[in-house]
């Protein structure tokens, strides 16, 4: 199995660097039309990824608006996962899982074990057990071919009282996690496959980003970030970046002419921002060479 950092930067690079999440809040279904129900449910879950699977890079689907419905909405999820990677999208499932030992173990065997049918590209997990309390899913990754999302800096105002705060050596707790990640990824070509998830929203992340692997930046679109904020976010770690958008794109259903239109179009926004980022550091390259 090729290593899913490969596997997301090739998908980045012909589809688009981004992520669309399946998040189907009861009001998108009303939205859309739909009933509250797991019929709704599946209506709009299929709609989604027949629109947008064979052409974007991610599909991230929430899983709490699927386990809301008990068996049946999981059974959704379940269909929704394989139907978007037959299609050719990378799914990465969002959990946001974070236990110890066997139980965690447990989680990392429901995304990350090619047997499980939520088998996933990816997942997002929580390290606030003590990144040590990972090492399953990060295992499980590795032998599997797949990839973990760790939270860092989130785009919730919540996040900072925790994510800010200040480790036993002076470090940011979220700076502690973002260098475990650098050192999972170490060595890795193109990129590793253990991701950092860092808000879009949060103006200047003040911290190094540069942990050689990829990173999910939530927060685009209806949580008021723009593509063209991403510079000021990352840095030089701008070419790394997941941008994610959520109801940005799902607005515009059920229709999904409109819905392939809508990402079509923040993925062009995205790699504009991207690629005049890039050039700027490149001629300040060149100028510091000089």
């Amino acid at each position: 199995m090729i290593p899913f950092g490969a596997r997301l930067r090739t998908a980045m690079d012909t589809r688009g660097p981004l992520c669309v999440g399946i998040d189907p809040h009861p009001s998108l279904l009303t939205d859309w039309g739909l009933d509250d129900t797991v019929a709704g449910l599946e209506r709009f879950t299929r709609t989604t990824v027949e629109a947008l699977a064979d052409r974007v890079a991610v599909l991230k689907p929430q899983s709490a608006f699927f386990e809301r419905f008990g068996s049946r909405g999981v059974a959704v999820l379940e269909t929704a996962v394989a139907e978007a990677r037959q299609a050719g999208a990378l799914v990465l499932m969002d959990a946001k899982r974070g236990d110890i030992g066997s139980t965690m173990a447990a989680y990392a065997a429901t995304y990350l074990d090619p047997g499980s049918p939520l088998f996933s590209d990816a997942v997002t997990v929580s390290p606030y057990l003590g990144f040590g309390s990972l090492r399953p899913a990060l295992d499980l990754a590795a032998r599997s071919g797949s990839g973990v999302f760790v939270l860092a800096l989130t785009s919730n105002p919540e996040g900072a009282e925790v994510q800010r705060a200040t480790a036993a050596d002076g470090r940011a707790l979220a700076q502690l996690m973002l260098d475990r990640m650098a050192a999972e990824n170490a060595g890795a070509e193109p990129m590793g496959s253990v991701g950092a998830v860092v808000g879009a929203t949060l103006g200047d992340a003040g911290v190094d980003l540069a942990i050689n692997g990829p990173l999910l930046a939530p927060g685009i679109g209806a949580q008021g970030a723009t593509p063209a904020d991403l510079p000021a976010v990352f840095g030089a770690a701008v070419g790394q970046v997941v941008p994610s958008v959520s109801r940005g794109v799902l607005r515009h259903g059920p229709d999904p002419a409109a819905l392939r239109a809508s990402a079509e179009r923040f993925a062009e926004e995205i790699r504009a921002a991207v690629s005049a980022a890039d050039g700027v550091s490149g001629q300040k390259g060149e100028r510091g060479g000089a």
